[in-house]
């Protein structure tokens, strides 16, 4: 199937990914104003749920950058660390916010009854997205069919 072809299908799906994405991240931070917590506090279901809403996410906004660009341009270094970087954020993001299941958590004390979402999970989250974010803006700037990358002006100039 040709680039022309696979552009419309390309759009669409990132469309389909981030409305997905969208609604999953909105019903897990949201599940005590919908009524929908089955357990006090965030939950491993909650977690998990916003973990694959942020995949779905991140799906779509490199799909859509993806869409953009036009047919047969070259991948660039820039692009393909763009993509690892963004993807690495996303690993991050889930062993950060599994840790409890994988036993690296916050662990259960004796004055609370399950383990709970602590700070240091949160804030790999957190690191977890701006690596996510990172790596979107990488491989959105990256030359696509220009020469050079639109990052060029950062590198000084040879006389």
């Amino acid at each position: 199937m040709s680039r022309e072809r696979v552009a419309p299908i390309s759009r669409v799906v990132s469309l389909i990914a981030f409305v997905v994405g969208t609604l999953l991240s909105v019903i897990s931070l949201g599940a005590d104003l919908l009524r929908l917590d089955l357990t006090p506090g965030f939950g491993m279901i909650q977690m998990f749920q916003l973990l694959v809403g942020l995949t779905f996410l991140t799906l779509a906004g490199f799909l859509h950058i993806y869409s953009l660009r036009p047919p047969g341009s070259p991948r660039s270094l820039q692009a393909d660390i763009g993509i690892r970087l963004g993807l690495t954020g996303l690993v991050f993001a889930y062993v950060a916010g599994l840790s409890d299941l994988i036993g690296i958590g916050t662990h259960v004390q004796p004055e609370f009854d399950r383990p709970f979402v602590g700070p240091l999970q949160l804030g790999g989250i957190v690191l977890g997205v701006i690596s996510i974010t990172a790596g979107l803006i990488l491989y959105h700037t990256s030359r696509g069919s220009r020469h050079a990358s639109s990052l060029e002006s950062l590198l000084p100039r040879e006389s």
